[in-house]
C-alpha cells in the first residue's frame, strides 16, 4: 500500500513543478508580472464548468462556514497544494531503513 501513496506523492510534486514551471513562464511573458494560477483557475482550464458546478453544490449542500473554507482552498495556489501534499505524502511513505546488517 505504501508503493501506491509513494507513487501518487510523486505524480502530486511532479504536477506541482509542471504549474510553477507554466505560472513563471506566464509571468516572463506578462513583462514580469507575477502570474500565479490558483486551483480554481487549473481546474476551469482542465474542464469546463466544472468548478462551476462544484460551487454551486458546494453552496447548497454545505453549512456556510465549510462553504466558505472551501472557496478559500479553491482560491490557493494550484502548485502550492499538489507540492505540499505530495511532500507530505512522500514523507509519510517514503522508504524505511531496513534492519542494519553487519
Amino acid at each position: 500500500m505504501s508503493v501506491v501513496f509513494r507513487f501518487i506523492s510523486l505524480i502530486l510534486i511532479v504536477v506541482a513543478i509542471a504549474l510553477l514551471g507554466a505560472d513563471i513562464i506566464t509571468s516572463l511573458e506578462h513583462g514580469g508580472q507575477i502570474t500565479v494560477r490558483s486551483i480554481d483557475q487549473v481546474w476551469a482550464i482542465l474542464g469546463k464548468g466544472g468548478d462551476v458546478a462544484f460551487k454551486s453544490w458546494v453552496g447548497r449542500n454545505f453549512p456556510s462556514f465549510l462553504a466558505s473554507w472551501t472557496y478559500s482552498v479553491m482560491a490557493l495556489p494550484g502548485w502550492g497544494v499538489t507540492g505540499v501534499v505530495g511532500v507530505i505524502l512522500a514523507f509519510l511513505f517514503g522508504r524505511r531503513a531496513g534492519p542494519q546488517e553487519d
